[in-house]
């Protein structure tokens, strides 16, 4: 027996075996080209029928009209009719057949047309949502209710096949359900209710995404929010590691929603987005999503000529380029955002662009210029009595003078930075200060010392999820243990540094890369610290 409906009381009461079938693979989808077209035409075009296949999202009764199509034009390129889709992108107009039975809108509305009324509801405000899943609260967001009120439509919407729950509690549209989803939504919903759909959604992101932030980045200031609309719901979290989870779930909606909310009008949604994931992005280096959503929100901000969204997706901006080594660009908008907080008379801002100068300084080898900028931002810290702040810009005070050589000072300066950061609660910070410490200690060839300060960084590191900082601290580790004549045990802790970096393809994978290249061109028998 076959069905659009999953047949459950059958399997239930009968024993039935249910076979499910799943949209075709790319391969089968090219193998359904080739047969109603013959294999010589998608041959001579393959990047033109892999574009008709992904256009059809390997839905065989979309293909099957598309061949159609191709087959009573047999001296039309496929190249052409990949055109064709692509302009009609959004539209089922290219999939209509010759009959009902051949019409994709057609097929789409005899599922529809069955639907409960909030479940069809439901699906037409899906297809407002341009993300790759969704989950219950999300789709509760959207819709305006309880996630227990939504749970039954949802489940509705999967027995039909309009939706697919791709994992326990979360969903997901065919691209031409979307559409088809989408087109409906224009027809039966007001624009009012469309655009309040739309903003709830993004604003359950926003609040989530800051309710994240307070535990991913206890001590750092939080960016002030409107309150959620009616009808959204945002999630608490109870620890840190389920609030970054969680951003690692909807990491591509969280990005998605960004360009969305910048693209419906919403402002500042996106520059306040990109904002309330930065512990996240830097945690898990995700840079180039970073990067994406934070340019994405400073656009959003300049269009608003919203001046305060602008200075903080200046400094949200810099701070990605500056993760990816892109010195020079990030000090550009680093000092764009100094002059933006000063004219908002924000003190804090200035204070935290003013320590990030310092810490670019830093990087690129300007160590006295580091020091100056790393002190100005020390006063302002301590004046507004910022220790999320003081933390961070004594770490990287105590940095500069291990660079400089002046080891007793960056012992000190360490030391107590750790101090601050160990009242504050900073265990972010906490981990960095203490592989700087490491570092000094490695320097001073006191090598126990060093690899016992790695080794507490390390397990700091892993405690908050901070893969960048085990990865970063995981090659130090691997100096040490070479320079104290250990080179297989160096090795181990570089190949587990390489496969951190090379999880996220972070560019720090390269210099691991270099120093085994090294270590497998070269016999050691203990050689001293870089």
């Amino acid at each position: 027996m076959t069905s659009r409906s999953r047949l459950a009381g059958l399997v239930a009461a009968e024993g039935a075996h249910p076979l499910t079938l799943d949209q075709l693979s790319s391969a089968e989808a090219h193998d359904l080209l080739a047969r109603r077209l013959g294999a010589e035409r998608p041959a001579a075009e393959p990047d033109a029928a892999a574009e008709i296949v992904a256009h059809c999202g390997r839905l065989p009764l979309a293909l099957a009209i598309v061949a159609a199509h191709a087959a009573v034009n047999p001296h039309f390129p496929l190249s052409a009719i990949a055109e064709q889709l692509t302009e009609s992108h959004g539209s089922l107009d290219m999939f209509a057949g010759g009959d009902l039975g051949t019409d994709l809108r057609a097929v789409f509305s005899w599922s529809y047309q069955a639907l409960s009324a909030p479940a069809a509801r439901l699906f037409r405000l899906l297809g407002l949502d341009c993300g790759p899943d969704i989950s219950v609260p999300a789709a509760a967001a959207l819709a305006g209710l309880a996630p227990r009120e939504t749970r039954a439509p949802l489940l509705e919407l999967t027995r039909a096949h309009l939706l697919t729950e791709r994992f326990p509690g979360r969903y997901a549209l065919h691209d031409l359900l979307r559409i088809y989803a989408a087109e409906r939504a224009a027809i039966e919903e007001s624009t009012r209710e469309r655009d309040r759909a739309v903003e709830r959604l993004l604003a359950w992101y926003l609040h989530t995404a800051d309710a994240a932030y307070a535990h991913i980045t206890p001590q750092r200031p939080r960016i002030p929010l409107e309150p959620p609309p009616d009808g959204c719901r945002p999630l608490g979290f109870s620890s840190h590691d389920q609030a970054l989870d969680w951003c690692e779930t909807e990491r591509p909606n969280l990005v998605n929603a960004v360009h969305r909310a910048a693209e419906c009008g919403q402002w500042g949604i996106a520059w306040r987005l990109p904002a309330a994931l930065w512990g996240f992005f830097y945690l898990r280096s995700h840079l180039h999503d970073w990067l994406d959503s934070a340019r994405t929100g400073l656009a959003a901000a300049r269009t608003a000529q919203d001046r305060r969204g602008v200075a903080q997706s200046l400094a949200d901006t810099a701070a990605a380029l500056r993760s990816l080594g892109r010195y020079d660009e990030a000090a550009a908008h680093f000092r764009d955002a100094m002059t933006a907080y000063r004219e908002l008379g924000d003190l804090q801002g200035r204070s935290h662009a003013v320590t990030n100068l310092g810490d670019i300084c830093l990087q690129v080898g300007r160590l006295d210029k580091a020091v100056e900028y790393t002190r100005r931002g020390l006063v302002l810290d301590r004046f507004l009595g910022s220790t999320w702040g003081e933390g961070i810009g004594l770490s990287n005070l105590g940095d500069a003078y291990q660079r400089q050589g002046r080891f007793d000072e960056a012992v000190a300066c360490l030391e107590q930075a750790l101090t601050v950061l160990r009242a504050d609660g900073n265990r972010w910070v906490e981990g960095v200060t203490l592989d700087i410490l490491g570092t000094v200690y490695q320097r001073l060839r006191r090598y126990d010392d060093a690899l016992a300060h790695y080794h507490r960084a390390l397990e700091t590191h892993r405690d908050i999820g901070n893969r960048w900082g085990e990865g970063h601290t995981l090659g130090n580790f691997g100096d040490v243990q070479l320079a104290a004549g250990d080179p297989e045990a160096a090795r181990v802790s570089w190949d587990q540094a390489l496969a951190i970096f090379a999880e996220f393809d972070h560019q720090d994978a390269e210099k691991i890369r270099a120093r085994l290249g090294r270590l497998a061109d070269t016999p050691h028998e203990g050689a001293p610290p870089a």
